[in-house]
């Protein structure tokens, strides 16, 4: 099969003319993903509590409009999809990626802690994933990227978090579910699972001679990911390279859950 001259297969990596959300994009992966997506070409709605780091990211990305919204509450969820709606009229990819954890042996784990946790991880991805994919399915097109985690996949002991590792294992299956769902109407979902990446949820693990330790001997690729090494599966998941691809788990960890 003979290739003609203008073939550019990084062309289908584009998303100039889509309309993005951002959710947690105040700081770390969040804030990454936000600047993938405007480099492609989308226009960003950036959305966190902080007010003011979203503001300080929007002057970076003039594609990009902070939105103050805090995902643990269902008012606020369902305020940002109008917002967007309203001022943008379509929405095409949402990264889902907001989320908390706390780490606790369960025997100190509060009932409190471990719903707090859900609200945001579990029950805020459900809700935003709904609130968005039946636009998308309206327009026939749409890809959703649920933030989901290695530790949806395995157990984290010795780092002791039920709450973290149950809300990723749901984000899964509400992935798989939603994917089935909406196959046939237009709509991708796709989980991403990052292994150990510097964030604010593990700042600390990267000086820590115990969580060094932990990585170094578990880990094929014996250190933690920078976060860079999500641009290209985030934008695979996002973009029309992956038309074909839903209800899956894309697992950038380092080699962690292949033991």
């Amino acid at each position: 099969m003979s290739i003609s001259a203008d073939f550019d297969p990084i062309a289908q990596f584009r998303l100039d003319g889509k309309v993005a959300i951002v959710t947690g994009a105040s700081s770390g992966l969040g804030a990454r993903f936000a600047r993938v997506l405007h480099a492609a070409g989308a226009t960003v709605v950036i959305t966190a509590r902080r007010l003011d780091r979203l503001q300080e990211l929007a002057q970076q990305l003039p594609r990009s409009f902070p939105v103050a919204c805090d995902v643990s509450v269902a008012e606020q969820r369902e305020n940002l999809v109008a917002d967007v709606m309203r001022e943008f009229g379509r929405i095409d990819v949402l990264v889902n990626n907001a989320g908390i954890g706390i780490v606790t042996p369960v025997e100190r784990e509060t009932l409190e802690d471990f719903e707090s946790v859900l609200q945001v991880n579990t029950t805020a991805v459900w809700h935003l994933a709904k609130l968005c994919g039946q636009h998308m399915v309206a327009q026939g097109s749409g890809s959703v990227i649920n933030v989901a985690s290695v530790l949806g996949l395995v157990g984290s002991t010795p780092i002791k978090q039920v709450n973290y590792v149950a809300s990723k294992h749901a984000v899964i299956g509400i992935t798989k579910e939603l994917g089935l769902q909406w196959a046939r109407k237009g709509v991708r979902v796709n989980s991403l699972c990052p292994g150990w990446f510097l964030t604010e949820m593990t700042s600390g693990m990267e000086s820590d001679e115990g969580a060094k330790k932990l990585i170094a001997q578990n880990s094929p690729i014996p250190r933690m990911g920078h976060e860079h090494e999500l641009d290209g599966a985030l934008l695979f998941m996002a973009s029309d390279a992956s038309t074909f691809m839903t209800g899956q788990e894309v697992v950038v960890d380092g080699g962690w859950t292949t033991r």
